[in-house]
Parts: C-alpha cells; sequence; structure tokens
C-alpha cells in the first residue's frame, strides 16, 4: 500500500470518510484527531462530514532503545492542547496495523484532558488494535479488516531459517 498517495484525489476518499462519519455519529464527538500525515487527512474529511472541530497530532522520534518495535511518540501541536481539554474525541486513522500512531494519539490526548469515545481506522490490519481498543473499552471503527504477519527481527521465521526477505 503506497499510503502517501491515499488523498491524493479527496474525493475517492470522502465517501469513506463519510462511512467512518455515520458510523461515529452514535459516539455524540466533539472533535475528530489523527496522526500525521495521512490519518490527519482521513481524520479531517471524517470531521467534516460530522460537522465536528478536528485536530491532529505530529511524530516525534523519543530517545528510546533502538530494539523497540515501533519508537516513536505522537503529541498535539501545542495550540491544540487547550482545545481538546474537555471534549469527547474520536481517534481517526488511515490503516491501523500495530497501531503505534493511534496509541501515541491516545496517550497525547489524555494528558491533555479529552475524553477519547472511539477509534476509526479504514483498515485495520492484524489484531493489535482491536486488542488495544478492547483492553479501554473503547469502540474500534473500521471499513475493512485483514491479517498482518509482522515480527521483530529475533521473531521472524524467515530470519529463524537464514532466508533473505526478498529473493536475490
Amino acid at each position: 500500500m503506497d499510503l502517501e498517495t491515499l488523498c491524493l484525489d479527496p474525493a475517492v476518499i470522502q465517501p469513506m470518510a463519510a462511512d467512518l462519519a455515520e458510523r461515529l455519529r452514535p459516539h455524540a464527538i466533539d472533535l475528530v484527531c489523527g496522526p500525521l500525515n495521512e490519518g490527519a487527512f482521513v481524520a479531517l474529511l471524517t470531521a467534516s462530514a460530522l460537522g465536528c472541530r478536528f485536530g491532529y497530532t505530529e511524530r516525534f522520534a523519543p530517545d528510546v532503545a533502538a530494539s523497540a518495535l515501533f519508537p516513536v511518540e505522537y503529541r498535539l501541536p501545542r495550540p491544540l492542547r487547550d482545545a481538546v481539554r474537555g471534549t469527547r474525541v474520536a481517534i481517526v486513522n488511515d490503516v491501523s496495523s500495530a497501531g503505534s500512531a493511534v496509541r501515541g494519539t491516545y496517550t497525547d490526548l489524555q494528558l491533555n484532558g479529552a475524553t477519547i469515545v472511539a477509534i476509526a481506522s479504514l483498515v485495520v490490519l492484524g489484531g493489535a488494535m482491536t486488542a488495544f481498543a478492547a483492553q479501554r473499552q473503547i469502540p474500534l471503527v473500521s471499513l475493512a479488516t485483514r491479517p498482518l504477519n509482522m515480527w521483530t527481527q529475533a521473531d521472524c521465521p524467515l530470519c529463524a531459517k537464514g532466508m533473505p526477505l526478498d529473493p536475490p
């Protein structure tokens, strides 16, 4: 999937964002927040369809051990922090797999006083995002789900067999 071109033609994504919006409508959302880049674009289209406010988080690489699978954080820009305090927020992403963008957005929204009432994604790959939402008793909305097989190098079955990831 080439996610960088996902919103190249907004008219293609708009009906999908409108579908997400209708599925989110029962949650009485005040603000839709998406992680930059593509997630925020889908979130903006979804917020527009819901007629509510929009916010986004930016990606930061913290100082963590290189062995972490997804060593990133997502934070609200300073001017948006007060805007989310006390609001009912839906986190909207383009495609969610391990969920680092959604997890980071969730953490920063909570730190800034928002109540996360739903998580939505056009596509959910694998079970990590489903488990994350279930552990927090937050509804997870998606237009599609697909399996995902992803491992760290230490757990990769091809690496264990000494097989290259790509054919020579």
